[in-house]
């Protein structure tokens, strides 16, 4: 069983070829390739975290979509000054498929 624990968006994954995941928006379009950075790399029963290693090992993927987050909603409220605030936020991400680990 091969997988990697790539950085995608400010986060951690752990991919397989073939899973779907969700991150922070990528300049990249609908059907492009992009490449994740790999942290580490478990390839049967060994396990690759050196540096040196890594930069060796490319992790491919294929942009499915890019998408919006669900809408959420900060509320700021203060009593008895009349203050209220009220703002809404929607976050850019893609979706890609892992399609190769190398």
């Amino acid at each position: 069983m091969v997988y990697a624990v790539v950085r995608a968006g400010g986060r951690q994954e752990k991919v397989e070829v073939g899973t779907i995941v969700t991150m922070d928006r990528v300049k990249a379009a609908k059907g492009g390739s992009i490449e994740l950075a790999a942290v580490l790399l478990v390839d049967g029963d060994k396990i690759t975290s050196d540096a040196p290693s890594l930069a060796k090992v490319t992790v491919t993927a294929e942009v499915l979509e890019n998408l919006r987050g669900p809408k959420i909603v900060i509320q700021k409220f203060k009593n008895k000054t009349g203050y209220k605030k009220r703002q809404g936020h929607r976050q850019d991400l893609t979706r890609v498929k892992v399609t190769g680990i190398k």
